[in-house]
C-alpha cells in the first residue's frame, strides 16, 4: 500500500488552479524530486501533503499512523533559543520538560547545588511518566548525527548550520516522509556535499524540490513535474526525464497545431453565407462550440526568458594580473601570497566555503580593495558589469519598471530603442508585475530583474556573485548558453556544481588558512586534480628513506643526471608552449560548444601537461641543487 495517495487535488488562490486535478502515489523508500517553474505551486503541493493547507477539492489518503515533516525553503526569522530547544520543539508536549532538563544539566556541570539536584529529580520523574527519555535520546542522536553545537544560540549560526538545525528538527520526529523545499539554498559546496551524502543514507521516503541539477542526478529515483497545474510522473533519472519531456512537448505542440488548424477551418465554415447556413449541420455547430471551449481552457506553457547581452568593445588581452597578493581580516588570513593571470575570454570560477573570502577576492582582483601586500594590475578598456549576491543594485521601493528604465519609458539595446515593459517581458515580467515594487518580488524574480537591469549596460567583463540562487532550470540553462557565447571575460562565484562544470574554463579554490590554488576546468576537474595531487604527495611521502641516503652520499651528478639537467630547459619550454596553445583554444567561446568527449580529452591533456611541468620544475631544482653541492 502507498504511504500517500493524492486523488484529484485542486487548489487555487484566485486565478488559474495551482493544482488542477493532481493525482500521485508515493511509495515507501522512494526519493522523488518535484520540479517546475518558479511560482508553479511546488511549495503549495508540499504544504498539502504535510497537512498545512487543505485542498479545495479532492482526496488525500494517508497510511495509518503516517508521519510527515517539512523543511521550508526560507529560514524563519522568528526562531529563538538554543540549538537543543529548536530541535526539541518538533516533539510536541514534552518539549518544555526536555528543555528544562537540558538547562539543569548544563548548570550542574558548572556548580552542583541541592536546589538544582532537587529540580533535576522532579524533571526526571515527570519525564519517566510521559515517556520523555526516548524522545531525549532521539534529540541527542540527531544533534550527534548532524554534528551540531547543542548549547549555541540558533540566531548566532551561519545559514548552512541553521538549515542543519531545521533538518534535525524535522528528523527528530522520525517522519515516514521527509519533505525538503530547496534544501541547498544558501549552502556552500561543502555543506551541499554533506547534505547529499546524508540524504543518500537516509532510510525514509524523500520528497524534495530543488534546482540543483547535480543533487537531482545523485538523489532522485523518480522525477515529478508540476506544469500548468498538472502533475506528471517520470520514472528514471533526470537525464532520462529531460529526453522524454522534450519529446512530450514536441508531441503536444504538434497536436495543438493540428487542433488549431481544424478549429480555424470550422470557423471559416460557420462564417459562410446564407446558403450554407440553411444546410448547416447542428451537430457540427455543437462540436465547434466544444472546440472553442477547449481552446479557451488550454493553458499554454510559460515562455522562456530571453537573455541578450549588450555589445561592447573588446578589452585588452590581459584583463587582470595579481602578483603575491595577501589580505588579512582581524589577523585571520583571507588571501595569502596568491598570484594569477586572467586573459580576455577566460571564464574563471571561484569556489570556497561561506565566509572564506570569495567576495573579498573579487574586490581585490577588481581594484576595489587594496591588497596588504603584493600588487594587482588591471588591463585596458575594461567595461565591467557586476552581479551582486545581495542584490544591492535593486531599489526596494521603486517598481520593477523604474529599476530598469531609471525613470525612462524606453531603453537602448544594441542600438535599438525598446519600451521598458516590452524588454521586461523577455524576462517573464507581465505588464502588471512590471509596475509592482521590488520589495514584493520572490527570490527568483529578483534574480531575473537584476539580470534584466545589468544586461541593459554594455560590458566586456562579467563579475557574477551567486547568480544561480532561486533560478529555475530553464533559466539556468539559458544563462549557461549566454555565458558560453559571451566573448568577454567572466568571474563567477557559485555553489552550483553543474553550472560551474558547464561554464568555467578554470577554478580558483579557497583551501583553508588563506591558501588559494588554481585548477584547469570546472568543479569535477578540480576534484579529480586534487585527488591526483593528494595521491602524488602520499606516494612521495612514503619514499623519503630511500632517497635521503643517496642524496647525502652523492656529491656530483652522474652522467645520466647531467644529460637530464641539460635537456630539461628545452622540455619545459615545449610544455609551456603547448600549455599556452591549449589555453588559447579553451579561451575561444566556441570551445565549449564541442562534443563533451572532445572537451574532456582537451581538459585531461591540460591536466597532464600541468603535472608534467610541475614535475619537470621540481626535478630541475633538485638537480641544480645537487650540482651546486661542494
Amino acid at each position: 500500500m502507498a504511504l500517500l495517495d493524492l486523488q484529484s487535488i485542486n487548489v487555487r488562490f484566485g486565478g488559474p488552479y495551482l493544482l488542477d486535478g493532481v493525482s500521485i502515489q508515493i511509495e515507501k523508500g522512494e526519493r522523488l524530486c518535484l520540479i517546475g517553474r518558479n511560482g508553479a505551486g511546488k511549495s503549495t503541493l508540499m504544504k498539502v501533503i504535510n497537512g498545512e493547507i487543505p485542498p479545495d477539492s479532492g482526496q488525500l489518503i494517508r497510511a495509518q499512523g503516517l508521519r510527515t515533516a517539512r523543511l521550508s525553503q526560507e529560514i524563519p526569522h522568528d526562531i529563538t533559543g538554543t540549538v537543543f530547544e529548536v530541535i526539541s520543539s518538533g516533539l510536541g508536549s514534552v518539549v518544555k520538560l526536555l528543555s528544562d532538563y537540558h538547562h539543569v544539566i548544563a548548570k550542574l556541570e558548572k556548580e552542583a547545588t541541592e536546589s538544582l539536584l532537587s529540580e533535576l529529580e522532579r524533571i526526571h520523574h515527570e519525564l519517566e511518566i510521559k515517556g520523555g527519555w526516548q524522545l531525549n535520546q532521539k534529540i541527542e542522536a540527531s544533534i550527534s548525527r548532524l554534528k551540531l553545537p547543542a548549547d549555541v544560540q540558533f540566531s548566532s549560526l551561519s545559514g548552512g548550520y541553521k538549515r542543519r538545525v531545521l533538518l534535525a528538527k524535522a528528523l527528530v520526529s522520525e517522519p515516514d516522509v521527509l519533505l525538503l523545499d530547496e534544501p541547498t539554498n544558501h549552502l556552500d559546496i561543502d555543506s551541499i556535499s554533506w547534505l547529499e551524502e546524508f540524504l543518500l543514507s537516509y532510510r525514509g521516503t524523500l520528497f524534495f524540490v530543488t534546482h540543483d541539477r547535480a543533487l537531482i542526478r545523485r538523489l532522485a529515483t523518480r522525477i515529478i513535474e508540476l506544469d500548468r497545474g498538472k502533475l506528471s510522473s517520470w520514472p528514471g533519472n533526470y537525464d532520462t526525464y529531460l529526453e522524454r519531456k522534450q519529446a512530450a512537448l514536441d508531441a503536444e505542440a504538434s497536436q495543438n497545431a493540428l487542433f488549431d488548424k481544424r478549429l480555424a477551418q470550422e470557423e471559416v465554415w460557420i462564417r459562410q453565407g446564407i446558403k450554407a447556413r440553411r444546410t448547416r449541420n447542428e451537430g457540427r455547430v455543437r462540436a465547434l462550440k466544444e472546440m472553442r471551449e477547449e481552446r479557451s481552457a488550454r493553458r499554454v506553457q510559460g515562455g522562456n526568458i530571453k537573455l541578450t547581452m549588450q555589445n561592447s568593445d573588446l578589452s585588452g588581452k590581459l584583463v587582470i594580473e595579481a602578483e603575491d597578493i595577501s589580505f588579512k581580516f582581524n589577523d585571520k588570513p583571507v588571501v595569502n601570497n596568491f598570484s594569477t593571470m586572467i586573459m580576455r575570454g577566460d571564464k574563471v570560477g571561484i569556489i570556497g566555503p561561506n565566509g572564506s573570502g570569495k567576495t573579498t577576492l573579487l574586490k581585490l582582483l577588481l581594484g576595489e580593495l587594496q591588497p596588504q601586500s603584493g600588487k594587482v594590475k588591471l588591463g585596458t578598456k575594461l567595461n565591467i558589469t557586476y552581479f551582486d549576491q545581495h542584490r544591492a543594485k535593486l531599489e526596494e521601493e521603486k517598481t520593477v519598471q523604474d529599476n530598469v528604465g531609471e525613470g525612462n519609458d524606453t531603453i537602448l539595446i544594441n542600438g535599438e530603442q525598446r519600451h521598458v515593459i516590452g524588454y521586461l517581458q523577455d524576462f517573464l515580467f507581465t505588464p502588471e508585475r512590471a509596475r509592482t515594487p521590488v520589495k514584493v518580488l520572490s527570490g527568483g524574480e529578483r534574480n531575473r530583474l537584476l539580470l534584466a537591469k545589468l544586461f541593459t549596460k554594455p560590458s566586456n567583463m562579467l563579475v557574477m556573485d551567486e547568480p544561480t540562487n532561486d533560478l529555475d532550470s530553464e533559466t539556468l540553462d539559458l544563462l549557461e548558453e549566454m555565458l558560453l557565447d559571451y566573448p568577454g571575460t567572466v568571474l563567477l562565484v557559485s555553489h552550483d556544481r553543474a553550472f560551474l562544470n558547464n561554464v568555467v574554463t578554470s577554478t580558483i579554490v579557497f583551501e583553508g588558512q588563506g591558501e588559494l590554488n588554481e585548477y584547469v576546468g570546472g568543479y569535477d576537474d578540480w576534484l579529480r586534480q586534487k585527488k591526483a595531487d593528494a595521491k602524488a604527495e602520499k606516494k612521495a611521502g612514503s619514499e623519503p628513506k630511500k632517497e635521503a641516503p643517496q642524496k647525502e652520499r652523492q656529491k656530483k651528478l652522474s652522467f645520466k643526471e647531467q644529460r637530464e639537467l641539460e635537456a630539461l630547459p628545452q622540455r619545459i619550454e615545449e610544455l609551456e608552449a603547448e600549455q599556452a596553445n591549449i589555453y588559447n583554444e579553451m579561451a575561444d567561446p566556441s570551445f565549449y560548444q564541442r562534443e563533451a568527449s572532445a572537451i574532456s580529452v582537451i581538459k585531461e591533456k591540460m591536466a597532464s601537461i600541468e603535472k608534467e611541468l610541475k614535475d619537470a620544475y621540481k626535478k630541475w631544482e633538485d638537480l641544480e641543487a645537487l650540482k651546486n653541492q661542494v
